[in-house]
């Protein structure tokens, strides 16, 4: 497994869409959110610290993570990689977690960077713990659907056009969810993917919310992620369509 993460870890400094994909992009428009949070005061004060964190989480796992992991899956599976590997004494889960956790640790590490930055200009969040798991069942929902996502991808051109659905939608959920909050709606922004975890985020980043009313908004993010592992089995692909 260690060798094909290495590999792969190469293979993405080397690919120039790929940086700007999972680096640029999401960094760029991170600054612009806390840039905008500082030096607009009638905007900071209606955009909380929670909220801004709760859209942050969701740039970095959206556009970094799940666009990344399907255009990586798509190429390696055109390139007939994915079945060269298979050939070799690692099994499945072996190649999948080879292939994903350098994706996986550098959005990690993004996230936090990003986030410690926030807290740095805008106060740190009230429970740390609490907001370092919204940050894990983000990371493993979009995960899954990158798979599944990447079971309906032919090309890494393709993957322009499959991510968008679920990239623009989890994006504009994170942001109805930590700019309005759940007052209305609440059930279907709970239920919609990204709305109860960037409800999680402002939680735990702006407090006043009892521990034992916060950890059921990991329920929905977890059952997301069951789905996507369903569809990702029944629809993942290791070789191209003929």
């Amino acid at each position: 497994m260690l060798p094909i993460a290495l590999s792969e870890l190469v293979q993405i400094f080397r690919n120039r869409l790929v940086l700007l994909t999972m680096f640029v992009i999401p960094a760029a428009s991170s600054a612009f959110y806390i840039y905008l949070h500082e030096s607009v005061p009638q905007l900071g004060a209606v955009l909380g610290v929670g909220s801004i964190a709760a859209v942050l989480v969701f740039l970095v796992a959206a556009m970094g993570l799940y666009a990344t992991t399907v255009t990586t899956l798509a190429s390696r599976r055109q390139s007939l990689f994915l079945k060269r590997l298979r050939s070799t004494a690692v099994g499945d889960a072996g190649i999948l977690a080879g292939l994903l956790l350098p994706v996986v640790a550098i959005t990690l590490v993004q996230a936090a960077v990003i986030l410690a930055v926030l807290a740095v200009v805008g106060g740190g969040p009230a429970n740390a713990l609490l907001l370092a798991a919204a940050v894990l069942a983000t990371t493993v929902m979009m995960l899954g659907l990158a798979l599944a996502t990447a079971g309906l991808t032919n090309s890494p051109e393709h993957a322009q056009v499959t991510t968008l659905p679920i990239m623009v939608g989890t994006l504009a959920v994170s942001g109805w969810v930590g700019f309005t909050g759940t007052g209305e709606l609440t059930l279907l922004k709970r239920l919609l993917p990204g709305g109860s975890a960037a409800e999680l985020v402002v939680d735990a980043w702006e407090g006043g919310v009892p521990l034992a009313d916060s950890l059921p908004l990991l329920l929905p993010t977890l059952a997301w992620v069951a789905v996507a592992a369903a569809l990702a089995a029944r629809i993942f692909r290791w070789e191209p369509r003929r």
